[in-house]
């Protein structure tokens, strides 16, 4: 079973980038974040004509969250399409389904910028939601992964030239200690347990030649659980994608799962 995430950043002006990747790389469920589409303009028949089923959670130019199962009579059990903890929030960015016997939760975690400020505080409070919930999922007997783009760097190993990004949202230290204080419930970074030393890198912003001096960011992650983590193979990013024209700014990246 191979589960990837993508931030596809805007899925109806990405849509030739989307199908490229799908078509190239046939992943068996996808997690897509930043839709940047209301409810009524998501993709679906292009989707399904790529073989693929999907849900989703649009907003209207921001946020929003989907996720795709390859052959589009595969079952997505859907779960929840928000965070519990906090009724008044708006935002679309967090999607939870079954597929193929595993939950998959799919989050699109707060920019926060600028911090320190209210756009800061509101991605700590996101981050204390997700990490109060993941709480409970990680004592569920079943398979969880928790996937998306956490818009966070957890070490200096993640960041081109660390010392330039001290006061970013991104990076700052309330950020990447709500990172381990979930972590440390006993979720594993699928990326760092196979590949603990390389440096790995999966957005790369669009200004000043950062992908081609591949001074990039490793913000999408892939959190297994106990039941998952033993499962897990192999896991990859395809940067390529990002050399592509008109893509996102994001790579997706994948995990590969053997069977129980």
């Amino acid at each position: 079973m191979k589960i990837a995430t993508y931030n596809v950043n805007g899925v109806n002006g990405r849509l030739p980038v989307l199908l490229r990747w799908l078509d190239e790389s046939a992943p068996d469920v996808v997690c897509l974040q930043e839709l940047k589409a209301p409810q009524d303009k998501f993709p679906e028949e292009a989707i399904r004509n790529a073989g693929y089923n999907a849900i989703w959670h649009g907003q209207k130019s921001w946020n929003g969250v989907a996720i795709l199962a390859r052959g589009t009579d595969t079952e997505i059990k859907e779960v929840r399409r928000e965070l519990p903890g906090d009724e008044t929030d708006e935002h679309s960015r967090y999607l939870e389904a079954v597929v193929n016997g595993v939950l998959i939760g799919c989050l699109y975690l707060p920019n926060g910028n600028p911090a320190p400020g209210p756009k800061f505080d509101y991605k700590l409070s996101w981050f204390e939601r997700l990490i109060t919930h993941a709480a409970k999922l990680y004592t569920l007997d079943i398979p969880v992964v928790l996937t998306g783009d956490y818009n966070v760097m957890p070490t200096e190993q993640d960041v081109y030239k660390p010392e330039r990004w001290l006061d970013d949202a991104l990076f700052r230290p309330e950020t990447r200690a709500a990172f381990q204080k979930l972590v440390a419930q006993g979720w594993t970074d699928a990326l760092r347990k196979l590949y603990p030393d390389e440096t790995i890198y999966t957005f790369w912003d669009y200004f000043r030649n950062a992908y081609g001096r591949n001074a990039g960011l490793r913000i999408d992650h892939f959190l297994l659980n106990s039941k998952l983590a033993g499962r897990l193979t192999t896991a990859g990013v395809d940067r390529h994608v990002r050399g592509w024209e008109k893509t996102s700014d994001h790579a997706p990246v994948w995990i590969q799962l053997k069977e129980k």
